[in-house]
Order: C-alpha cells, then structure tokens, then sequence
C-alpha cells in the first residue's frame, strides 16, 4: 500500500466490506492510514479483507473485523456496540451495503428477493447511521457517507436493475436528503454519492494504478474513492452534500 497517511487520525466504518466496492473502500481508506472497523454479512468474509489488510502493514490495532446483517436491528445494534468497545467516537461512516436486484420485469423476483433489497439497502443505512450516530457525535470532524446509485436520481431508467433496488436507492436518497439538512447544526456532513454502473479495479492488483481514466472510459472505482476522500479531506465549513455523475 502507498505511504499516504493523511487520514492517520481518522476512525472509519465501513458496512458490507467483504467484497466487491466495500472491499475497495477498506484496503484504500487503510492505505491512507486510517483506522477501520469493517462489517460482513459473515465474519469469515470481513476477517478476509482484514488479513488482506494487515498483510499490506497495516497495524493489528488498526483494522477491526465484524459480522453484520443490515437486514436484522439486533445484528445491527451489536455491530455498533462491539465498535463502540473499541474506540469512544467514529469519525465516518460509510453507508456501503445495499444488495443489488437485477431484472426489468417486476415480477422477475421473489417476495423474499424484494424483501431483503429493501431491507439492506434502505432499511439497512438508516439503522446503522441511527446506531452510529452517538459515535460520530463525540468526533470533531463527523461524515456520514453513502453509496447511493444512479437508480436513486429521480427520472433515471436506464439500469436494467429491478425495480425493488430503485426503491432501496430512493429512500436512501430521500434519508440523507433530510439527514443532511437535519444534521447539520452538529456538524455532521452528509455526504451521497449517486454513480452509474462503474468498473471496480481490485486495489491490490496492477490494473489499479493502470486503468485507463479518459472521457471514453467507464467511470472507475479509482475515481469514487477520489471523490470520498476529496469530500471528507474540505474544511469544515465546506459542506459537500453529493456527487452525480453523468450518465452513459
């Protein structure tokens, strides 16, 4: 990992970091030398990307693995408990999970597919930024961050994801629409990312540093975490509500 320590003093969190995008955020968001506390669906899946983690040099004491279910409150509110054991206050909170539904005909997905999109991805980050929210109201530089979607723009039609995942995607606009104006007054920055279908580069590989980054190219991973870090690294007074990128 590059010697980057910006984010030396910051403490993040990071929901469904097992895989895919969450995975990308937990190895770069270390990188820069941040503490993490990353959450799976299942242990073995967090604890996966912890070693990763660690085997690029990043402290023992610095990266912290869970289980998570975003589905169930219970599991929810002992994620926030066991980092709660850990550190007195949280300085951001990456809204990540959300399980992803393909198929344009509504009736494409099961009553339990529907259910559990819903759950994870809406249901999901309310609950944990509602659990979180005392842990990032004790930090001096409190951001809570999601990834949102194109899906979650009002008008866009042009994923072929089903129509339970636009829903997950709107009410995580609609929450941190409110959030954001609601948090404020305390300082807290609520920070929406709003990408199209984009390429995620494994950080770990060469094809990191290499990918191609032109106007002709798809959006990149590389470029969503630019943007996060540009976000959370402004003055305080600078309040970044989100990012939407055009669509192609």
């Amino acid at each position: 990992m590059a010697a980057d320590k910006a984010l030396e003093q910051h403490r993040v969190v990071i929901t469904a970091a097992g895989r895919d995008f969450g995975r990308t955020l937990a190895l770069r968001f270390a990188s820069r030398g941040a503490e993490v506390h990353l959450s799976a669906r299942t242990l073995e899946a967090a604890e996966r990307v912890r070693e990763e983690i660690r085997a690029q040099g990043h402290g023992a004491d610095r990266v912290h693995a869970y289980a998570c279910d975003l589905t169930d409150p219970a599991s929810v509110r002992e994620f926030a408990a066991a980092v709660a054991a850990r550190t007195d206050h949280v300085d951001v909170l990456v809204n990540n999970g959300s399980r992803y539904q393909h198929g344009t005909d509504l009736l494409s997905a099961s009553d339990e597919d529907v259910t559990d999109t819903l759950a994870s991805g809406a249901t999901g980050t309310v609950l944990a930024t509602k659990a979180f929210l005392p842990l990032l109201l004790e930090s001096a530089k409190p951001d809570i961050v999601t990834m949102v979607s194109g899906c979650g723009d009002a008008g866009h039609h042009r994923s072929d994801a089903h129509a339970a995942f636009y829903a997950a995607k709107s009410a995580q606009a609609g929450f941190t629409e409110i959030l954001s104006r609601r948090l404020r007054d305390q300082g807290v920055r609520v920070i929406s990312l709003y990408p199209p279908d984009f390429d995620n580069h494994d950080p770990l590989s060469e094809s990191w540093e290499g990918a191609p980054r032109t106007a002709k190219d798809p959006l990149t991973s590389q470029s969503l975490v630019d943007c996060i870090f540009f976000a959370i690294g402004q003055p305080r007074d600078c309040f970044i509500k989100s990012f939407h990128f055009e669509q192609v």
